[in-house]
């Protein structure tokens, strides 16, 4: 079988829709299973639901009716008959949600997520599977939560893979097109869980690996992987292959192509993972398999904004020792930082984080019991791998350094923009 992820982007309005049909028809469909994230932004949306439901907020109801209005017109738009069985299976979907919103008793934050958010999914899933047929391509809709089972450890579950492989040898029918939805899975207990953001990549490889798929391909809107980001560099280059190691070191440094998770399943079983674009899917795109590291062979840019480089010395010019520097892991794990470059010296350490969910403030305010805390915020990390002389220097123009790391294959650099 062959795996097909489908993210957000391809899918966010009708002619998304009938556009992933059009791409099957150019590649096939036959012995393939199709991984379909939520439509456009519909995660950001019920994400505000959410909030509304835990701020109880009167404009709860209208960030509700904002999701229903935006998939309604979606399905308007690619079925003709008012009557056609997609809008009772979208409405049962929303009614599910209405219930919970009105029932729920659980104060837990993640678990409430899981159980609303994971409605995107289940509504794109549902709508591809019926436009489908609608076009004479049989189909199987298939709910994840009944194959990929997961701990309780709601918007980051961890997958129980003698379970999941179980369900999924026995459960999935071959010879005939699967659609099924990405980032979730659910627990012992039939709850609704998600696998992290982005997770859908994940999930594309958790079925190829219980499946012993041929490939797992993402489909994007780009032609594949780039050497850069090219909406922050010039002249991005496309890399035709990229070997397992190599695409786990970009994804660990933050390239944002290829979530880090996805690739360690498909390495143990080397299936090939392509990454092809979905506005041209013939182009033969990247492929991330065995081989080379990198063909071409250049150097690759990653770039993380909006950084914070956190410094601290002992008051007492004492070394910091492993004592501390456990210490301070332990404060940067507990208060969800995102630890992107560390480095020490006998009497300072240095760390490049991010601070995704606010909380550097009340994190400085322990650390200066202990430390000297100095701080520069909004800064930017960039991790060129391959450098060579040229591509240093163009990242260092107009720019202070303010924290610079070379090993043998990677430059890392922490700068802010210099001002005029």
């Amino acid at each position: 079988m062959r795996v097909f992820k489908f993210g957000g982007a391809s899918v966010k309005d009708a002619d998304g829709v009938r556009n992933v049909h059009a791409v099957l028809q150019k590649v096939g469909f036959d012995d393939v299973l199709i991984v379909v994230s939520a439509m456009g932004k519909t995660t950001n949306a019920l994400e505000l639901v959410i909030k509304n439901y835990f701020d109880k907020a009167k404009t709860l109801q209208a960030s509700v009716q904002e999701v229903k209005k935006y998939h309604n017109q979606i399905i308007i738009d690619l079925f003709d008959d008012e009557s056609h069985p997609v809008f009772e299976s979208v409405n049962k979907l929303f009614r599910e949600l209405d219930y919970f919103l009105s029932h729920n008793k659980s104060p837990n934050y993640s678990f409430v997520y899981d159980q609303i958010v994971s409605m995107g999914e289940l509504i794109s899933s549902t709508i591809l599977s019926h436009y489908f047929a609608h076009q004479n391509i049989p189909n199987n809709w298939v709910d994840v939560r009944n194959f990929v089972k997961t701990d309780s450890n709601y918007r980051d579950a961890g997958v129980n893979w003698e379970v999941t492989q179980k369900n999924i040898s026995k459960g999935i029918k071959k010879n005939i097109l699967n659609i099924t939805q990405g980032f979730i899975g659910a627990d012992d207990n039939n709850f609704t869980t998600t696998l992290g953001r982005e997770g859908s990549d994940y999930s594309a490889a958790i079925f190829a690996y219980c499946l012993n798929a041929e490939s797992v391909t993402i489909w994007k809107d780009v032609p594949g992987v780039m050497n850069a980001d090219p909406r922050f560099f010039e002249n991005a280059t496309l890399l035709n292959q990229i070997s397992y190691r190599e695409a786990i070191e970009l994804a660990f440094y933050g390239a944002t192509v290829i979530h880090p998770k996805t690739l360690q399943p498909l390495q143990k079983k080397e299936i090939p993972l392509l990454v092809k674009s979905f506005i041209n899917p013939i182009l033969p795109g990247t492929k991330v398999s065995k081989g080379a590291d990198l063909e071409p062979h250049l150097p690759c840019f990653i770039i993380k904004r909006e950084q914070l480089l956190l410094s601290l010395s002992s008051i007492d010019f004492s070394f910091i020792m492993e004592e501390n520097i456990s210490e301070i892991f332990k404060l940067l794990h507990e208060f969800k930082m995102k630890v992107s470059l560390i480095q020490n010296s006998a009497i300072s350490f240095s760390v490049c984080i991010e601070d995704k969910y606010k909380n550097f403030e009340a994190l400085k305010t322990i650390l200066a019991k202990k430390f000297k805390v100095s701080y520069n915020e909004n800064v930017s990390l960039y991790t060129i791998r391959h450098f060579d002389e040229k591509s240093k220097t163009a990242i260092e123009k107009n720019k202070n350094v303010l924290l610079k790391q070379i090993s043998r294959e990677t430059l890392q650099m922490v700068t802010k923009e210099i001002d005029g």
